[in-house]
């Protein structure tokens, strides 16, 4: 009895020791370790499109290289035909700034006075509120926040060199997933014991078909709403910021929950100063899009695929920023939508079914009895 105490014990021992050992290791390998999520990702989503170009009897190393081939010619076409304009675009809208800030101040002033509100401390706050030095150094600060914590997480590559780097990294590694993949599954798989290899082997592809399900749904929900709100700002007589503006919302609608917002604020801001109606009638363009997107789009285009309550997707965003910043609200949710596949499958299923069975038997038992 005492003999096998120790030996517990000390399996017990080993076992911490060695999950420790790999959380070390994990947290001093954590820039590759985010670059392979990346990778996962973007493997996930092109995977379709690699099959569908393979389908043509043409061989998957090959199917995969006219792939990145070909999205790297529609990036180029789109940036060479829009991105001078959308540059401009969004240049001239810092340059102007300052002076639309000063006027959203004095409206909202006005606004105030006209309802009473004329304490100076109520004033003063918010001349501060809209005071251009201010508004910098809040942006600033929370700039440095973001950057910190995504220096932390990857190696302190922060210039646009090292993170074009990690980004050719992260394609070079899912364009090996890709051309790859079964070998790649099947090493992985063998580490585990009998039977979780085969299990973990079948969830490979459904864990593959909701993570790039959830990307391609993104980007395309994305992709229409910056067409829109481009459309609808031209149409509403702010044509000469609509194009950089309607990227900007694009971009970050991206970002689940809080992107939206984020990406109506400079097109708001803008509206006050056309004056008239125009501000009631771009925050009703957003709202009617917000809707659009929340109760169309959203459910057709990512919410079939992803299956993941909102609030565990405002969880991984929230998450996602205070572990990596910016780049973690964007590549958590679908990790978090492919570890899903894992709980159902393994888990939930399994257990629902036992309990059907364990019903059934106990049914059967009452019966008989």
């Amino acid at each position: 009895m005492i003999e096998r105490r120790i030996s517990l014990s000390l399996s017990n021992l080993f076992l911490v020791l060695l999950a420790a050992f790999v959380l070390l290791l994990c947290w001093q390998l954590r820039s590759l370790i985010v670059i392979l999520m990346i990778a996962v990702i973007i493997a996930s989503t092109l995977a379709p499109v690699v099959e569908s170009v393979e389908s043509a009897k043409i061989p998957r190393w090959l199917a995969v290289l006219l792939v990145y081939l070909g999205i790297i010619v529609v990036i180029t076409g789109v940036s060479l035909l829009l991105g001078p304009t959308i540059i401009t675009q969004i240049q001239r809208l810092q340059e102007k700034l300052p002076g639309y800030l000063e006027v959203l101040r004095i409206e909202i002033r006005n606004l105030m006075t006209r309802f009473g509100v004329t304490e100076p401390d109520a004033l003063n706050g918010l001349n501060q509120l809209f005071d251009i030095q201010t508004l910098t150094n809040w942006g600033l600060q929370i700039s440095q926040q973001l950057l910190i914590r995504t220096r932390g997480i990857l190696g302190g590559v922060l210039t646009l060199l090292g993170g074009v780097l990690n980004l050719i990294l992260a394609l070079l590694l899912s364009g090996y997933m890709l051309s790859g993949s079964d070998k790649l599954i099947k090493g992985l798989v063998s580490l585990f014991p009998q039977p979780w290899d085969e299990r973990l082997a079948a969830q490979i592809s459904p864990m593959s078909q909701r993570m790039g399900g959830y990307i391609q749904g993104r980007l395309l929900v994305s992709f229409i709403l910056g067409v829109a709100i481009t459309i609808g700002l031209r149409f509403l007589g702010i044509s000469e910021f609509a194009l950089g503006l309607g990227t900007i919302a694009g971009i970050t609608n991206l970002i689940p929950f809080f992107g939206p917002v984020l990406g109506s604020i400079p097109a708001l801001i803008v509206a006050v100063v056309q004056g008239g109606w125009t501000f009631l009638w771009v925050l009703l363009l957003f709202v009617i899009v917000q809707n659009v997107e929340t109760y169309v789009l959203d459910p057709l285009l990512v919410g079939s695929s992803v299956k993941v309550p909102p609030l565990y997707q405002l969880l991984a965003v929230l998450s996602g920023v205070q572990l990596l910043g910016i780049l973690g609200a964007l590549i958590l949710p679908p990790w978090v939508a492919g570890i899903g596949v894992l709980l159902e499958n393994l888990y939930l299923e399994p257990k629902l079914l036992a309990e059907q069975k364990q019903s059934l038997e106990q049914e059967i038992m009452n019966y008989e009895v």
